[in-house]
């Protein structure tokens, strides 16, 4: 049970921190949708994900994982369905440099909004969940 309501908290964090920083992600309905987008993540984490990441083996061993954010991304289109206050559109990622390191002004459509939107949870979730343990 503890575990539950600690994922539900991160996904709702993670949840907020995507909706205030890219434009494609937006959340209406405040903190009672972040908490409920966290607990319907977290319940289908525990039975989606298992049976996607089963039913998705082969195309995971030919890309070596990359077809996971895939798998991500259409979890995150099945909470968009259930939960409509959440909701993941098209937008332009206005671009990123870090030390000579560049990525360019993109324009994403929804699609590959949905597979950055998850590439992006995936990752903050994985720094987080680093700091805690």
């Amino acid at each position: 049970m503890k575990g539950i309501i600690r994922n539900t908290a991160l996904h709702a964090f993670v949840f907020f921190l995507l909706s205030v920083g890219l434009s494609g992600v937006k959340i209406s309905g405040g903190i009672p949708t972040l908490l409920l987008a966290g607990f319907v993540l977290t319940l289908m984490n525990m039975t989606v994900r298992p049976i996607l990441t089963l039913l998705t083996l082969p195309f995971n061993l030919a890309t070596f994982g990359m077809f996971s954010f895939v798998t991500n991304a259409f979890i995150l289109y099945l909470l968009t369905v259930l939960v409509v206050q959440i909701q993941i559109i098209a937008f332009t990622f206005s671009g990123f440099s870090f030390m000579g390191f560049v990525i360019p002004q993109l324009y994403l459509n929804t699609f590959f909004a949905f597979i950055f939107v998850a590439f992006l949870f995936s990752l903050i979730m994985s720094v987080i969940e680093w700091f805690i343990k």
